[in-house]
C-alpha cells in the first residue's frame, strides 16, 4: 500500500482565520487565479502574478477591487517575508522558484480550492470525485441526476468552474459535486468530502509527479478526513485502489464490470444489489468504460435520494460531454470526433475502443512523458496519424515503429486539414490528441474549440 507522504512539498496547517487582513501572492491567473482574487480581495492585500498578459476585463475588475496585478517571468522576485499566503494555480509545480522560495521563507502554499473550502456553509454535502480518467462524464452524470431530482446543487471544480465562483451562491443544506485534479489534491489540507469516488487510476502526469507512487499517493487524499459516516465509492478492476481503501474507516461501495458488487455490469446489464437495474441499451452513452462512469454515479445519487426513475431517465438522454468523443459534424461521409479531453494515451485507448471504422488519428501535445507505446494495441483501425506540436517527433517515431503511416505538422489546424485530404468515404477523423494541450492552449477546451472552428470551415 502507498503511504500518504509530501514529496513535491510542503502543505502547512490553515488557521481558520488566514484570510483576514492578510498579504495573499496568488501565482498564475487564468480562472482560478482570478475568481480566489475576488472572493479574497475585500478583506486582504492580494498581488496576482503571471507570466502572460490576461484577460483585459478581468484585469480591470481586479484592479478595481484593489488587487494588484503584474505581468512578470520572475515572480519570485516580488515574494518576500511579508506575504503570509501563496496561492498557486493547480498547474503549477512545487519546482516553480515562487514556491521553493515560500518553503524557504516558511510561507504556507495552498490553492484556489482549499482557499474556498473555508468559505463553505458547514452544513452542505460535498461529493468529490477524482481518477485518471471518466471523472468529467461522472461528476456530470450524479450533476444531471440531483438536477432533475430538484435537489439544490452545485457543479464546480476541474470541469473549469472554479469553487471559489460558487461561494456565495452555495447555501446551507445545499449539494456540491467537484471534480477534483491530482494537482488539486497535492494542496489539500483541510478539504474533505461526504462522498468520494476515485473512477481508475493509471500513469499519467507523471512530469509533474515525478513518479506513479506519488501521483497515486496525492489521489488518495480524496479520503481525507473520512469517518465512518463518509463514502467512499471505488472501483474492483482499480487493484490499487482496492488495496488502499481496506483500512479506510469509510463505507465502501463497489462498482465493477467484470465481477459482483454493489453495483455491476453483467453482459448487457447493470444490476444494483442482485436485481435488473437498467439494459445498456436503454443507456444513451456507449462502452465499458462509461458504464463504469454510470455505475459510480448511481452509487453517488441512490446515497442521496434520487429516484430510481430520475435516474434512468437522466441515462436514457445524457450523450456524454463536450470534448470527450464528442461527434461535431459528417462532411462527405467522414465523421469528425473531438476528444479534446484525452490528454493521456490511456484516454486515447478509450476512444479508439469507440470505432471500428478506419481512423484517421491526430495525436499531440505538450511532452509530459506519455508513454504512447500504451496504444500499441487499439491501433487496428487506424490507418493514418497526423501528429503536430511538441510530441510529434516521438509520435513520429511511434507510428514509424508501428507501420502506421504518419504525417508531422506543426500547428493543429494544418494537421486537421493533412488528415481531410488523407482522409476517404466512410472513415473517422479522431482528434484525441493523448497529450496535454498547454504547448499551444491555455486549455483542452481552447484546443477542443480551435478543432470544432476548423472543421465547420473545411468544404
Amino acid at each position: 500500500m502507498f503511504e500518504l507522504n509530501f514529496v513535491l512539498g510542503i502543505i502547512y496547517m490553515v488557521n481558520e482565520n488566514m484570510l483576514e487582513n492578510k498579504k495573499v501572492f496568488v501565482l498564475g491567473m487564468a480562472r482560478s487565479g482570478y475568481e480566489v482574487s475576488k472572493l479574497i480581495a475585500s478583506n486582504n492585500d492580494v498581488l496576482i502574478t503571471d507570466a502572460k498578459e490576461q484577460n483585459v476585463d478581468h484585469v480591470e475588475e481586479l484592479k478595481n477591487l484593489g488587487v494588484k496585478y503584474v505581468v512578470s517571468d520572475t515572480p519570485e522576485d516580488m515574494l518576500d517575508e511579508s506575504f503570509d499566503l501563496v496561492i498557486k494555480n493547480p498547474g503549477i509545480t512545487y519546482k516553480h522558484p515562487v514556491c521553493v522560495k515560500a518553503k524557504d521563507l516558511n510561507i504556507s502554499v495552498v490553492n484556489e480550492v482549499e482557499v474556498a473550502y473555508n468559505y463553505l456553509p458547514k452544513d452542505i454535502t460535498i461529493v468529490g470525485v477524482t481518477g485518471s480518467n471518466g471523472k468529467t462524464t461522472t461528476v456530470s452524470l450524479i450533476y444531471e441526476m440531483l438536477l432533475k431530482e430538484n435537489k439544490k446543487v452545485h457543479l464546480a471544480g476541474n470541469i473549469g468552474f472554479p469553487l471559489s465562483s460558487f461561494v456565495s451562491k452555495i447555501k446551507s443544506g445545499d449539494i456540491l459535486v467537484i471534480e477534483v485534479s491530482s494537482h488539486q489534491l497535492v494542496d489539500f489540507d483541510k478539504f474533505k468530502t461526504d462522498i468520494s469516488i476515485v473512477t481508475n487510476l493509471t500513469p499519467t502526469h507523471l512530469d509533474f509527479f515525478d513518479t506513479y507512487e506519488n501521483y497515486v499517493d496525492k489521489k488518495f487524499r480524496i479520503f481525507n478526513h473520512h469517518t465512518s459516516d463518509d463514502i467512499a465509492i471505488i472501483n474492483l478492476e482499480d487493484d490499487l485502489t482496492v488495496e488502499y481503501t481496506k483500512n479506510i474507516p469509510s463505507k465502501r461501495r463497489i462498482f465493477t464490470s467484470q465481477n459482483r458488487g454493489h453495483i455491476y455490469l453483467e453482459e448487457d446489464e447493470i444490476y444494483y444489489g442482485d436485481e435488473l437495474f437498467i439494459n445498456t441499451k436503454d443507456i444513451k452513452l456507449k462502452g465499458v468504460h462509461n458504464y463504469e462512469n454510470v455505475m459510480a454515479a448511481i452509487l453517488a445519487v441512490k446515497n442521496l435520494g434520487v429516484s430510481d426513475e430520475t435516474i434512468k431517465s437522466v441515462l436514457k438522454d445524457f450523450s456524454g460531454v463536450e470534448h470527450r468523443i464528442e461527434f461535431v459534424k459528417t462532411i462527405n461521409d467522414i465523421d469528425f470526433y473531438n476528444d479534446s479531453k484525452s490528454t493521456n494515451p490511456i484516454s486515447t485507448k478509450v476512444a479508439l475502443r469507440a470505432f471500428d471504422k478506419p481512423v484517421i488519428l491526430l495525436l499531440g501535445g505538450k511532452d509530459r512523458g506519455n508513454n504512447f507505446d500504451e496504444l500499441k494495441e487499439d491501433l487496428k483501425n487506424v490507418k493514418n496519424i497526423i501528429c503536430y506540436g511538441e510530441t510529434k517527433d516521438i509520435i513520429e517515431k511511434f507510428a514509424s515503429d508501428n507501420n502506421i503511416p504518419c504525417t508531422k505538422e506543426d500547428v493543429l489546424e494544418k494537421a486537421i486539414i493533412k488528415a481531410y485530404e488523407l482522409s476517404n468515404s466512410g472513415d473517422v477523423i479522431l482528434f484525441s490528441p493523448a497529450c496535454a494541450s498547454w504547448d499551444q492552449y491555455n486549455s483542452f477546451e481552447e484546443r477542443g474549440g480551435e478543432f470544432k472552428r476548423v472543421v465547420d470551415s473545411l468544404k
